[in-house]
């Protein structure tokens, strides 16, 4: 049997299924102490239900208290064996606080009238068999239980459920980086888990055995690259997190598994999938009786091993399923608060990941862009890395600490960046943001900027023939100070913030998500590529309004940071310095702050030359009017 300490093992069920019994046996075979709830009710409960009276919720709430705190007690040692009735699920949450990921529990199944007969075969016992049928009234079966079946003999029962606590409990499909992190997140943290990777030959061979080797943490994990073998190593229900590439082998992935599968396991998928086929994933799957959790992992490889920000999106049963493993692994915020957090029901969990790498974008180009400035005014990496170095106390940001690095990192006489090919690739998210941006009809300019900032440095060859032929090469003359540049700098991340939470907002409301924008941000505050001092700020802002543009912290600040991003961009648009983001920003907040906008001429002409009608300023009644613009 493999060896494990500080686990609680609580038996449930009616009364007369035989806890008392079974747990006895069970702590022989475990070697750790057996306690009987029953001994722990406080002398009215067993006054009262000696009487012949029903202990109500009230009554419990203390005993129930009582014994959270011998289980608390007996996990700095070895572990417990726990028999308690806790027919409830309310029940089994206060048996479950603050120790969920170390508890299992086991539930003696058996019919009213079998258990009806053995307690009338017994002498003395303060439950009668009158008051059965209020247990079986207040009994609420578990989901995520061993449930054993009480005409089974206790040698046999206590067979079921060692077999079952030897399984592992958690299960990752798929060791890529990401796959491999979270495996040792999780192992780190006390959870026994299965590995699975595939096996081909000369290519991926023992991928999961000999990951298992190379870390100590990974000691009491099972590694697999047989499917059937892999899902059977798994206590039910089971949880698998699939750490496999976005799109059809996610798909084929499910397939393979589901054979195995039986009703009431889960699924997590911890790849960056699109957000419609985790909709339609969870549908299909709905259909098998297979739950679905389409889940949203940021933080990189370091992240995922350290601590990720977590979004999982699925139904919020499911998530009480999966939370004692995921909030474990994840970031903890400044109130030591896991960095993880029920998203919404569907694939919301997959389009706030989706959104916050659209945030991402913007936020790595408006470097790049603060870069390209800097270098244009004649400055040294080093001497940017410095000026970037300053900008930490007002504006400190991940992304920012990680670009200061690597403006400083040489590579012989030269920096390293300079040698770097200027071409940026994309893996799909921001094509993802952008298209779902133009499908809710929000206008998410700076995402959308960003992802064709790329697209653009993607043209190597045109460019530096275009730069031939129609930029002349003359030095720049920028006009305005570094303090002006970090304010236009502050102006425009203000801006990509509101256009990336509008959209989640206007998803929100589009799908009936009810998705709240200040724990959202909360999660985002460690953890992630997009954590910042900015995003903190926003957790109490999205407290008390959700539209950014209508906070009044939000507003003073645009308006004192304007004057600095005007002039910056005026100037690199006279020195021809390449800066979409920034200029995006102006663009757009001068477009949303105009009261009467040129669209009025655009509907004219849609009405001109397709009849598409338009409203009169003049009518409040919302009439739709045409006009024959040939004729008077």
């Amino acid at each position: 049997m493999k060896e494990e300490k500080n686990r609680i093992v609580f038996i449930m069920g009616v009364s007369g299924v035989g806890k008392s019994t079974i747990g006895n046996l069970l702590s022989e075979a475990l070697g750790i102490p057996f306690f009987d709830g029953d001994d722990y009710h406080p002398k009215e409960n067993i006054l009262k239900m000696s009487n012949g009276q029903a202990l109500n919720d009230k009554d419990r709430q203390g005993w129930l208290e009582t014994l959270n705190d011998l289980a608390k007690r007996e996990l700095q040692g070895q572990g417990a064996i726990i028999a308690c009735s806790a027919l409830k699920a309310s029940y089994r949450e206060i048996l479950n606080r603050q120790i969920q990921k170390d508890v299992h529990w086991v539930f003696l199944n058996g019919t009213f009238e079998e258990i009806k007969k053995r307690i009338g075969g017994r002498e003395g016992h303060f439950m009668s068999a009158d008051l059965l049928q209020s247990q079986f009234d207040s009994l609420e079966v578990p989901e995520h239980a061993i449930d054993v079946d009480i005409s089974l003999t206790p040698k046999k029962i206590v067979e079921v459920i060692s077999n079952q606590l030897e399984k592992s409990v958690f299960g990752l499909f798929g060791l890529g980086v990401m796959g491999k992190s979270l495996a040792r997140n999780l192992a780190s943290r006390g959870f026994n888990i299965s590995l699975f990777n595939r096996h081909v030959d000369g290519q991926e061979v023992d991928v999961a055995k000999n990951f298992k080797e190379e870390f100590a943490e990974l000691s009491a994990a099972a590694p697999f690259d047989d499917v059937a073998a892999f899902v059977g190593s798994l206590q039910k229900p089971r949880k698998i997190m699939l750490m496999v590439n976005a799109g059809k082998i996610v798909d084929d992935v499910i397939e393979d598994l589901l054979p195995h599968l039986e009703d009431g396991d889960i699924l997590i998928d911890g790849g960056n999938s699109n957000y419609n086929d985790t909709n339609a994933r969870v549908e299909y799957l709905k259909s098998k009786n297979i739950k679905f959790v389409g889940t949203g992992v940021s933080g990189g490889e370091e992240g995922a091993l350290k601590g990720p920000s977590i979004m999982p999106g699925c139904d919020p049963e499911a998530y009480q399923e999966v939370k004692p493993y995921l909030e474990a692994i994840a970031a903890k915020d400044a109130n030591g608060l896991p960095c993880c957090a029920w998203i919404g029901k569907g694939g919301s969990g997959h389009f706030v990941k989706m959104v916050h790498n659209g945030i991402e974008y913007v936020e790595m180009q408006l470097l790049a862009e603060v870069f390209t400035i800097l270098q244009g005014m004649g400055k040294t990496p080093d001497q940017i890395a410095d000026i970037l170095e300053s900008w930490k106390a007002t504006s400190n940001s991940y992304l920012l600490e990680i670009t200061i690095d690597i403006l400083r990192k040489k590579e012989g006489d030269d920096w390293l960046v300079n040698k770097i090919m200027d071409k940026a690739g994309n893996k799909g998210t921001g094509n993802w943001t952008a298209i779902a941006s133009a499908q809710l009809g929000v206008p998410s300019t700076m995402i959308t900027s960003a992802l064709y900032a790329r697209y653009i440095s993607f043209y190597k060859e045109e460019r530096m023939t275009a730069n031939q032929n129609i930029t002349p090469q003359q030095e720049k003359t920028l006009n305005f100070i570094t303090e002006e540049l970090l304010e236009a700098y502050q102006f425009a991340r203000l801006m990509n913030h509101y256009q990336g939470f509008k959209l989640i907002l206007e998803a929100s409301n589009s799908y009936n998500w009810e998705l709240n924008l200040s724990e959202l941000s909360r999660i985002w505050t460690n953890g992630c590529i997009i954590r910042s001092d900015l995003m903190v700020e926003l957790v109490d802002l999205f407290k008390t309004s959700e539209n950014l543009l209508m906070n009044e912290t939000i507003i003073q600040k645009l308006k004192n940071l304007k004057p600095s991003a005007k002039k910056v961009v005026a100037a690199c648009v006279l020195e021809e310095v390449a800066i979409p983001n920034l200029s995006e920003s102006i663009n757009f907040l001068n477009s949303f702050t105009v009261a009467e906008s040129s669209a009025n001429l655009l509907q004219a002409q849609r009405d001109y030359f397709g009849a598409h009608t338009y409203q009169r300023k003049d009518d409040d009644s919302g009439k739709f009017y045409h006009t024959d613009w040939l004729n008077d």
